[in-house]
C-alpha cells in the first residue's frame, strides 16, 4: 500500500519526470536492470536502466522488459562518448522512454535532439561550474553527487556541494541531491538545502528487487561506514569502492605491476561480450581520455571497470572483484522490496516534516 506525501514532498522532480516521489534510482551498470527498474517505477519513483554495460540489442531488450513489468515513467542512462550513442537515443525516443541520464553531459546537439523529442535530460555532475555549463547547454535537471556516493566520485561531500550547485542553478531547473542519502531524514535535509528530491545507488542495490547475488548483498550488509575507500588505482581515476584484500593491493602497490595487462585483458573480454568493435571502444577511450583529462595509462585502466564489477555484482565473486559503494553501506542493515523502501522513507519524511512544522 503507498504512502500519501505531504504537499511539500511533490516537487518541480516528480512534475517533470512524472512520479509520485521525489526519489531516483540511479543507473548502476551490471546492477540497475529490468527488474530493480521495473520495481522502483511501480513503487513511485524514478527507475534508471543502466545501459553502458549492455550492447544495443540487450538494451532494446531491456527497454521492452521493463515496460511488460510497469506502465510507469522510467530512464536510462547512457554514455555520452559511446559510439552508437546517437542509435541507442533514436531507439529510447522510438520506445517513448521518458529520461534519458547521463555520467558525464553529453554535447549540446544530443541534448538538442532529446529536448526535441520530449525527453527528460538529466545529467550527474560533481562541481557548481559543472552544473553552469550544462544549463548553458539546456538540461532539464541536473543529479549532484556529494563525496560520500560511490563509483566514481569526487571529494567534495554532499553538505557543501548541493547547496552550491542549487545556488548556481538558482531555481532554474530542479537539482537533484546523491550521496549519503537512504532515509527519509535525509530527503527531508536535501529539500531544505534547496534539491527537489534525491538519487540512492548503494540503497537500491541492497534491496530484494536488486538482482545482485545474495552473498554479495550480505558482504555489502556485513560493511561498516569506514570500509569503503575512494581508490585511483582500479581504473585510474577516483572511484569509491568497498575495501577489498584486492583493492588494498591496488592501493599499497603490490597489484600496479599487473594493472595495465590486467586492463587490456579485460578491454578484449568485454569487447568479446559486448560485440563492441576494437575500432569503436578506441574511439571510446580517446573520448574519455580527453573528456576527463586522463593519461594513456589510465584510459587503459578505465577498461578495467566493467568486467571488475561484473565478477562481483554478477558472477558473486567478492575476493577478485570490485564492488563500487557509498559510505552509507555501513548503515543499512536490510533487503526490503523497492516497494517497502520507498513507503518507509516517504512515511518517515511526512513524520520528520510535521516535527518541524508543529507548532
Amino acid at each position: 500500500m503507498s504512502v500519501t506525501p505531504l504537499p511539500r514532498l511533490q516537487t518541480s522532480l516528480c512534475d517533470l519526470v512524472g512520479v509520485k516521489y521525489p526519489i531516483v534510482q540511479t543507473g548502476m551498470g551490471w546492477v540497475a536492470g529490468p527488474k530493480l527498474v521495473s520495481a522502483t517505477a511501480n513503487a513511485g519513483a524514478l527507475g534508471i536502466l543502466a545501459s553502458a554495460t549492455m550492447d544495443f540489442d540487450q538494451l532494446k531488450t531491456s527497454i521492452a522488459e521493463v515496460k511488460s513489468r510497469t506502465t510507469k515513467p522510467f530512464g536510462v542512462n547512457l554514455r555520452a562518448d559511446s559510439a552508437d550513442v546517437k542509435d541507442r537515443i533514436g531507439l529510447m525516443i522510438d520506445e517513448g522512454i521518458k529520461v534519458a541520464s547521463f555520467a558525464q553531459a553529453p554535447k549540446p546537439d544530443l541534448i538538442s535532439r532529446l529536448k526535441d523529442a520530449g525527453v527528460v535530460v538529466i545529467p550527474s555532475i560533481g562541481a557548481k561550474r559543472h552544473a553552469e555549463k550544462v544549463l548553458e547547454w539546456g538540461v532539464d535537471a541536473v543529479l549532484v553527487q556529494g563525496g560520500e556516493g560511490g563509483g566514481h566520485t569526487g571529494a567534495v561531500p554532499t553538505s557543501v556541494l548541493l547547496p552550491q550547485v542549487v545556488d548556481a542553478v538558482a531555481g532554474r531547473v530542479p537539482v537533484i541531491a546523491a550521496g549519503g542519502f537512504f532515509d527519509g531524514r535525509g530527503l527531508i535535509a536535501a529539500l531544505a538545502y534547496g534539491a527537489s528530491g534525491i538519487a540512492m545507488g548503494t540503497r537500491f542495490l541492497l534491496t530484494s528487487d536488486s538482482s545482485v547475488p545474495q552473498a554479495v548483498k550480505d558482504y555489502y550488509i556485513s560493511k561498516g561506514v569506514l570500509d569503503t575507500v575512494v581508490s585511483v588505482q582500479v581504473d585510474g581515476v577516483p572511484h569509491r569502492v568497498l575495501r577489498t584484500e584486492l583493492v588494498d593491493q591496488l592501493e599499497s602497490g603490490r597489484g600496479k605491476f599487473l594493472a595495465l595487462p590486467r586492463a587490456g585483458i579485460n578491454a578484449l573480454k568485454f569487447r568479446k561480450m559486448t560485440g563492441a568493435k576494437l575500432r569503436d571502444m578506441m574511439r571510446e577511450g580517446m573520448e574519455m581520455k580527453k573528456s576527463m583529462d586522463l593519461s594513456y595509462s589510465q584510459m587503459v585502466m578505465a577498461a578495467n571497470t566493467p568486467m571488475l564489477l561484473k565478477t562481483s555484482l554478477v558472477d558473486g565473486k567478492t575476493e577478485s572483484g570490485v564492488m563500487a559503494s557509498g559510505q552509507v553501506v555501513g548503515i543499512i542493515d536490510d533487503l526490503p522490496s523497492c516497494a517497502d523502501l520507498i513507503d518507509r522513507i516517504i512515511t518517515e519524511a511526512n513524520a520528520v516534516l510535521a516535527d518541524l512544522t508543529r507548532s
